[in-house]
């Protein structure tokens, strides 16, 4: 680290920097990542209006990350060792950078996520399809009340009779509960 603060001092502004090459380089390895696509449309179709606000947000902040991928080379410029050989006061400053920019080796990202969101696709698609069975069975359902509705006799013209044979949930039960209000009390 001394001799990287210690360099920073001695060479001259040249084109560019190591740091700069170096965070070139870093970002190279990040534009192999990004290369994967995101589909904005259909992810817009899904987002829910309260957070609309964030969904925007993401994406102007993507699009500015991928913007500034897209000005990058996709290879870093070569270092003109040779020219700091020459500013560099020391001997062999250099040349051990060199090795050790020569030697630096970025790693890939490892994509660790893709199983587990594949997996948890799976089973919201399970419980999707689960859901839709249930409400397909509520439709039918309610389906079969509304046709008893449309079918029953108007409510000013109905008796207390038709009104037991139509809702057999509101006939009172006298003879098991004599006294008003003819149900349990822990129905009431």
């Amino acid at each position: 680290m001394k001799y990287f603060k210690l360099s920073q001092r001695l060479i001259k502004p040249h084109s560019k920097t190591l740091t700069v090459i170096c965070s070139e380089i870093v970002n190279m390895a990040g534009r192999r990542a990004a290369l994967k696509a995101i589909d904005w449309l259909a992810f817009a179709e899904r987002v829910p209006p309260n957070q609309r606000g964030m969904f925007n947000a993401l994406k102007t902040r993507t699009d500015a990350i991928a913007a500034k991928l897209a000005s990058l080379p996709e290879t870093p410029a070569a270092i003109d060792w040779s020219y700091y050989r020459s500013a560099v006061a020391k001997p062999g400053m250099v040349d051990e950078f060199e090795k050790k920019f020569k030697a630096l080796q970025i790693p890939e990202p490892v994509d660790t996520q893709t199983a587990s969101i594949s997996a948890q696709e799976a089973e919201a698609n399970k419980n999707a399809a689960s859901y839709i069975e249930a409400s397909k069975a509520r439709i039918a359902m309610y389906e079969q009340e509304l046709d008893k509705f449309k079918n029953m006799i108007p409510f000013d013209q109905m008796t207390i009779e038709d009104l037991n044979n139509t809702f057999p949930e509101t006939k009172l039960d006298k003879a098991k509960y004599p006294y008003w209000p003819h149900k349990p009390i822990a129905e009431l």
